[in-house]
């Protein structure tokens, strides 16, 4: 199976480099992206937004000889939903790690524009339990890679038109919740809540970690991701 692995925020295609030889081991293939116009400059990266990450993943989709496994990470989510709804009958399944299925309309988040970029925006801006696992060193080495993205990439809405997408098994690697709590809680999420009630087939797996697993417990998530796909 061809797994397409897309980073979230500030992250380019390195940031799965621990999780590769599980999946090897498993007898997949994985394909780690670099999405458009992380790292670049304000002038080269002004015209990139969603539908570019979106349209970037879904040409990896055609690429491949067969049905593909998409794997987002926190922003990525979205983007993996986006592609999944482009191409319903060629994803096998999506995996969300620490991240849900967004409905249309939703957009990642927002973080300062500085110089016309986003750039990382230091640990302080998250909440304590996401940072938690992530001990002072790999804090710093994560932050010295991370790398700015298009400015407009964070707000841009998602925009979805494919009901099949509902079609495509969900697993979501989950780094607080259960399937029960996180069930619980997404209940009371809105459109999330219609979204995700709308999936034929969704199940949840509790990390027991913060928001970067692969950095925190690389190989525990690692091989549960393995599992997963």
């Amino acid at each position: 199976m061809d797994i397409i692995l897309i980073p979230g925020l500030w992250l380019d295609a390195s940031s799965w480099d621990d999780t590769l030889p599980a999946l090897r081991a498993a007898g997949h293939s994985p394909r780690p992206l670099t999405l458009p116009g992380v790292g670049a400059t304000a002038a080269e990266s002004a015209g990139i937004g969603m539908t570019d990450w979106i349209e970037a993943v879904v040409a990896e989709i055609d690429a491949a000889s067969g049905p593909v496994v998409l794997v987002g990470h926190s922003g990525g989510g979205n983007v993996a939903w986006g592609a999944a709804d482009a191409r319903p009958d060629k994803v096998a399944r999506v995996v969300f790690v620490d991240s849900v299925p967004p409905p249309s309309g939703a957009v990642i988040s927002e973080f300062d524009v500085v110089d016309a970029v986003v750039p990382f925006p230091g640990w302080d801006s998250f909440d304590d339990d996401d940072i938690a696992d992530l001990d002072a060193p790999t804090r710093e080495a994560v932050a010295a890679r991370a790398k700015s993205v298009p400015a407009r990439v964070p707000t841009d809405p998602l925009q979805l038109t494919d009901p099949r997408r509902h079609t495509v098994p969900v697993t979501i690697l989950s780094g607080a919740f259960d399937d029960a709590a996180f069930r619980a809680a997404i209940s009371k999420w809105g459109a999330f809540a219609d979204e995700f009630g709308a999936i034929e087939d969704a199940q949840v797996v509790h990390l027991g970690s913060g928001h970067w697993p692969q950095f925190s417990q690389p190989q525990p998530f690692a091989e549960t991701l393995a599992r997963a796909v």
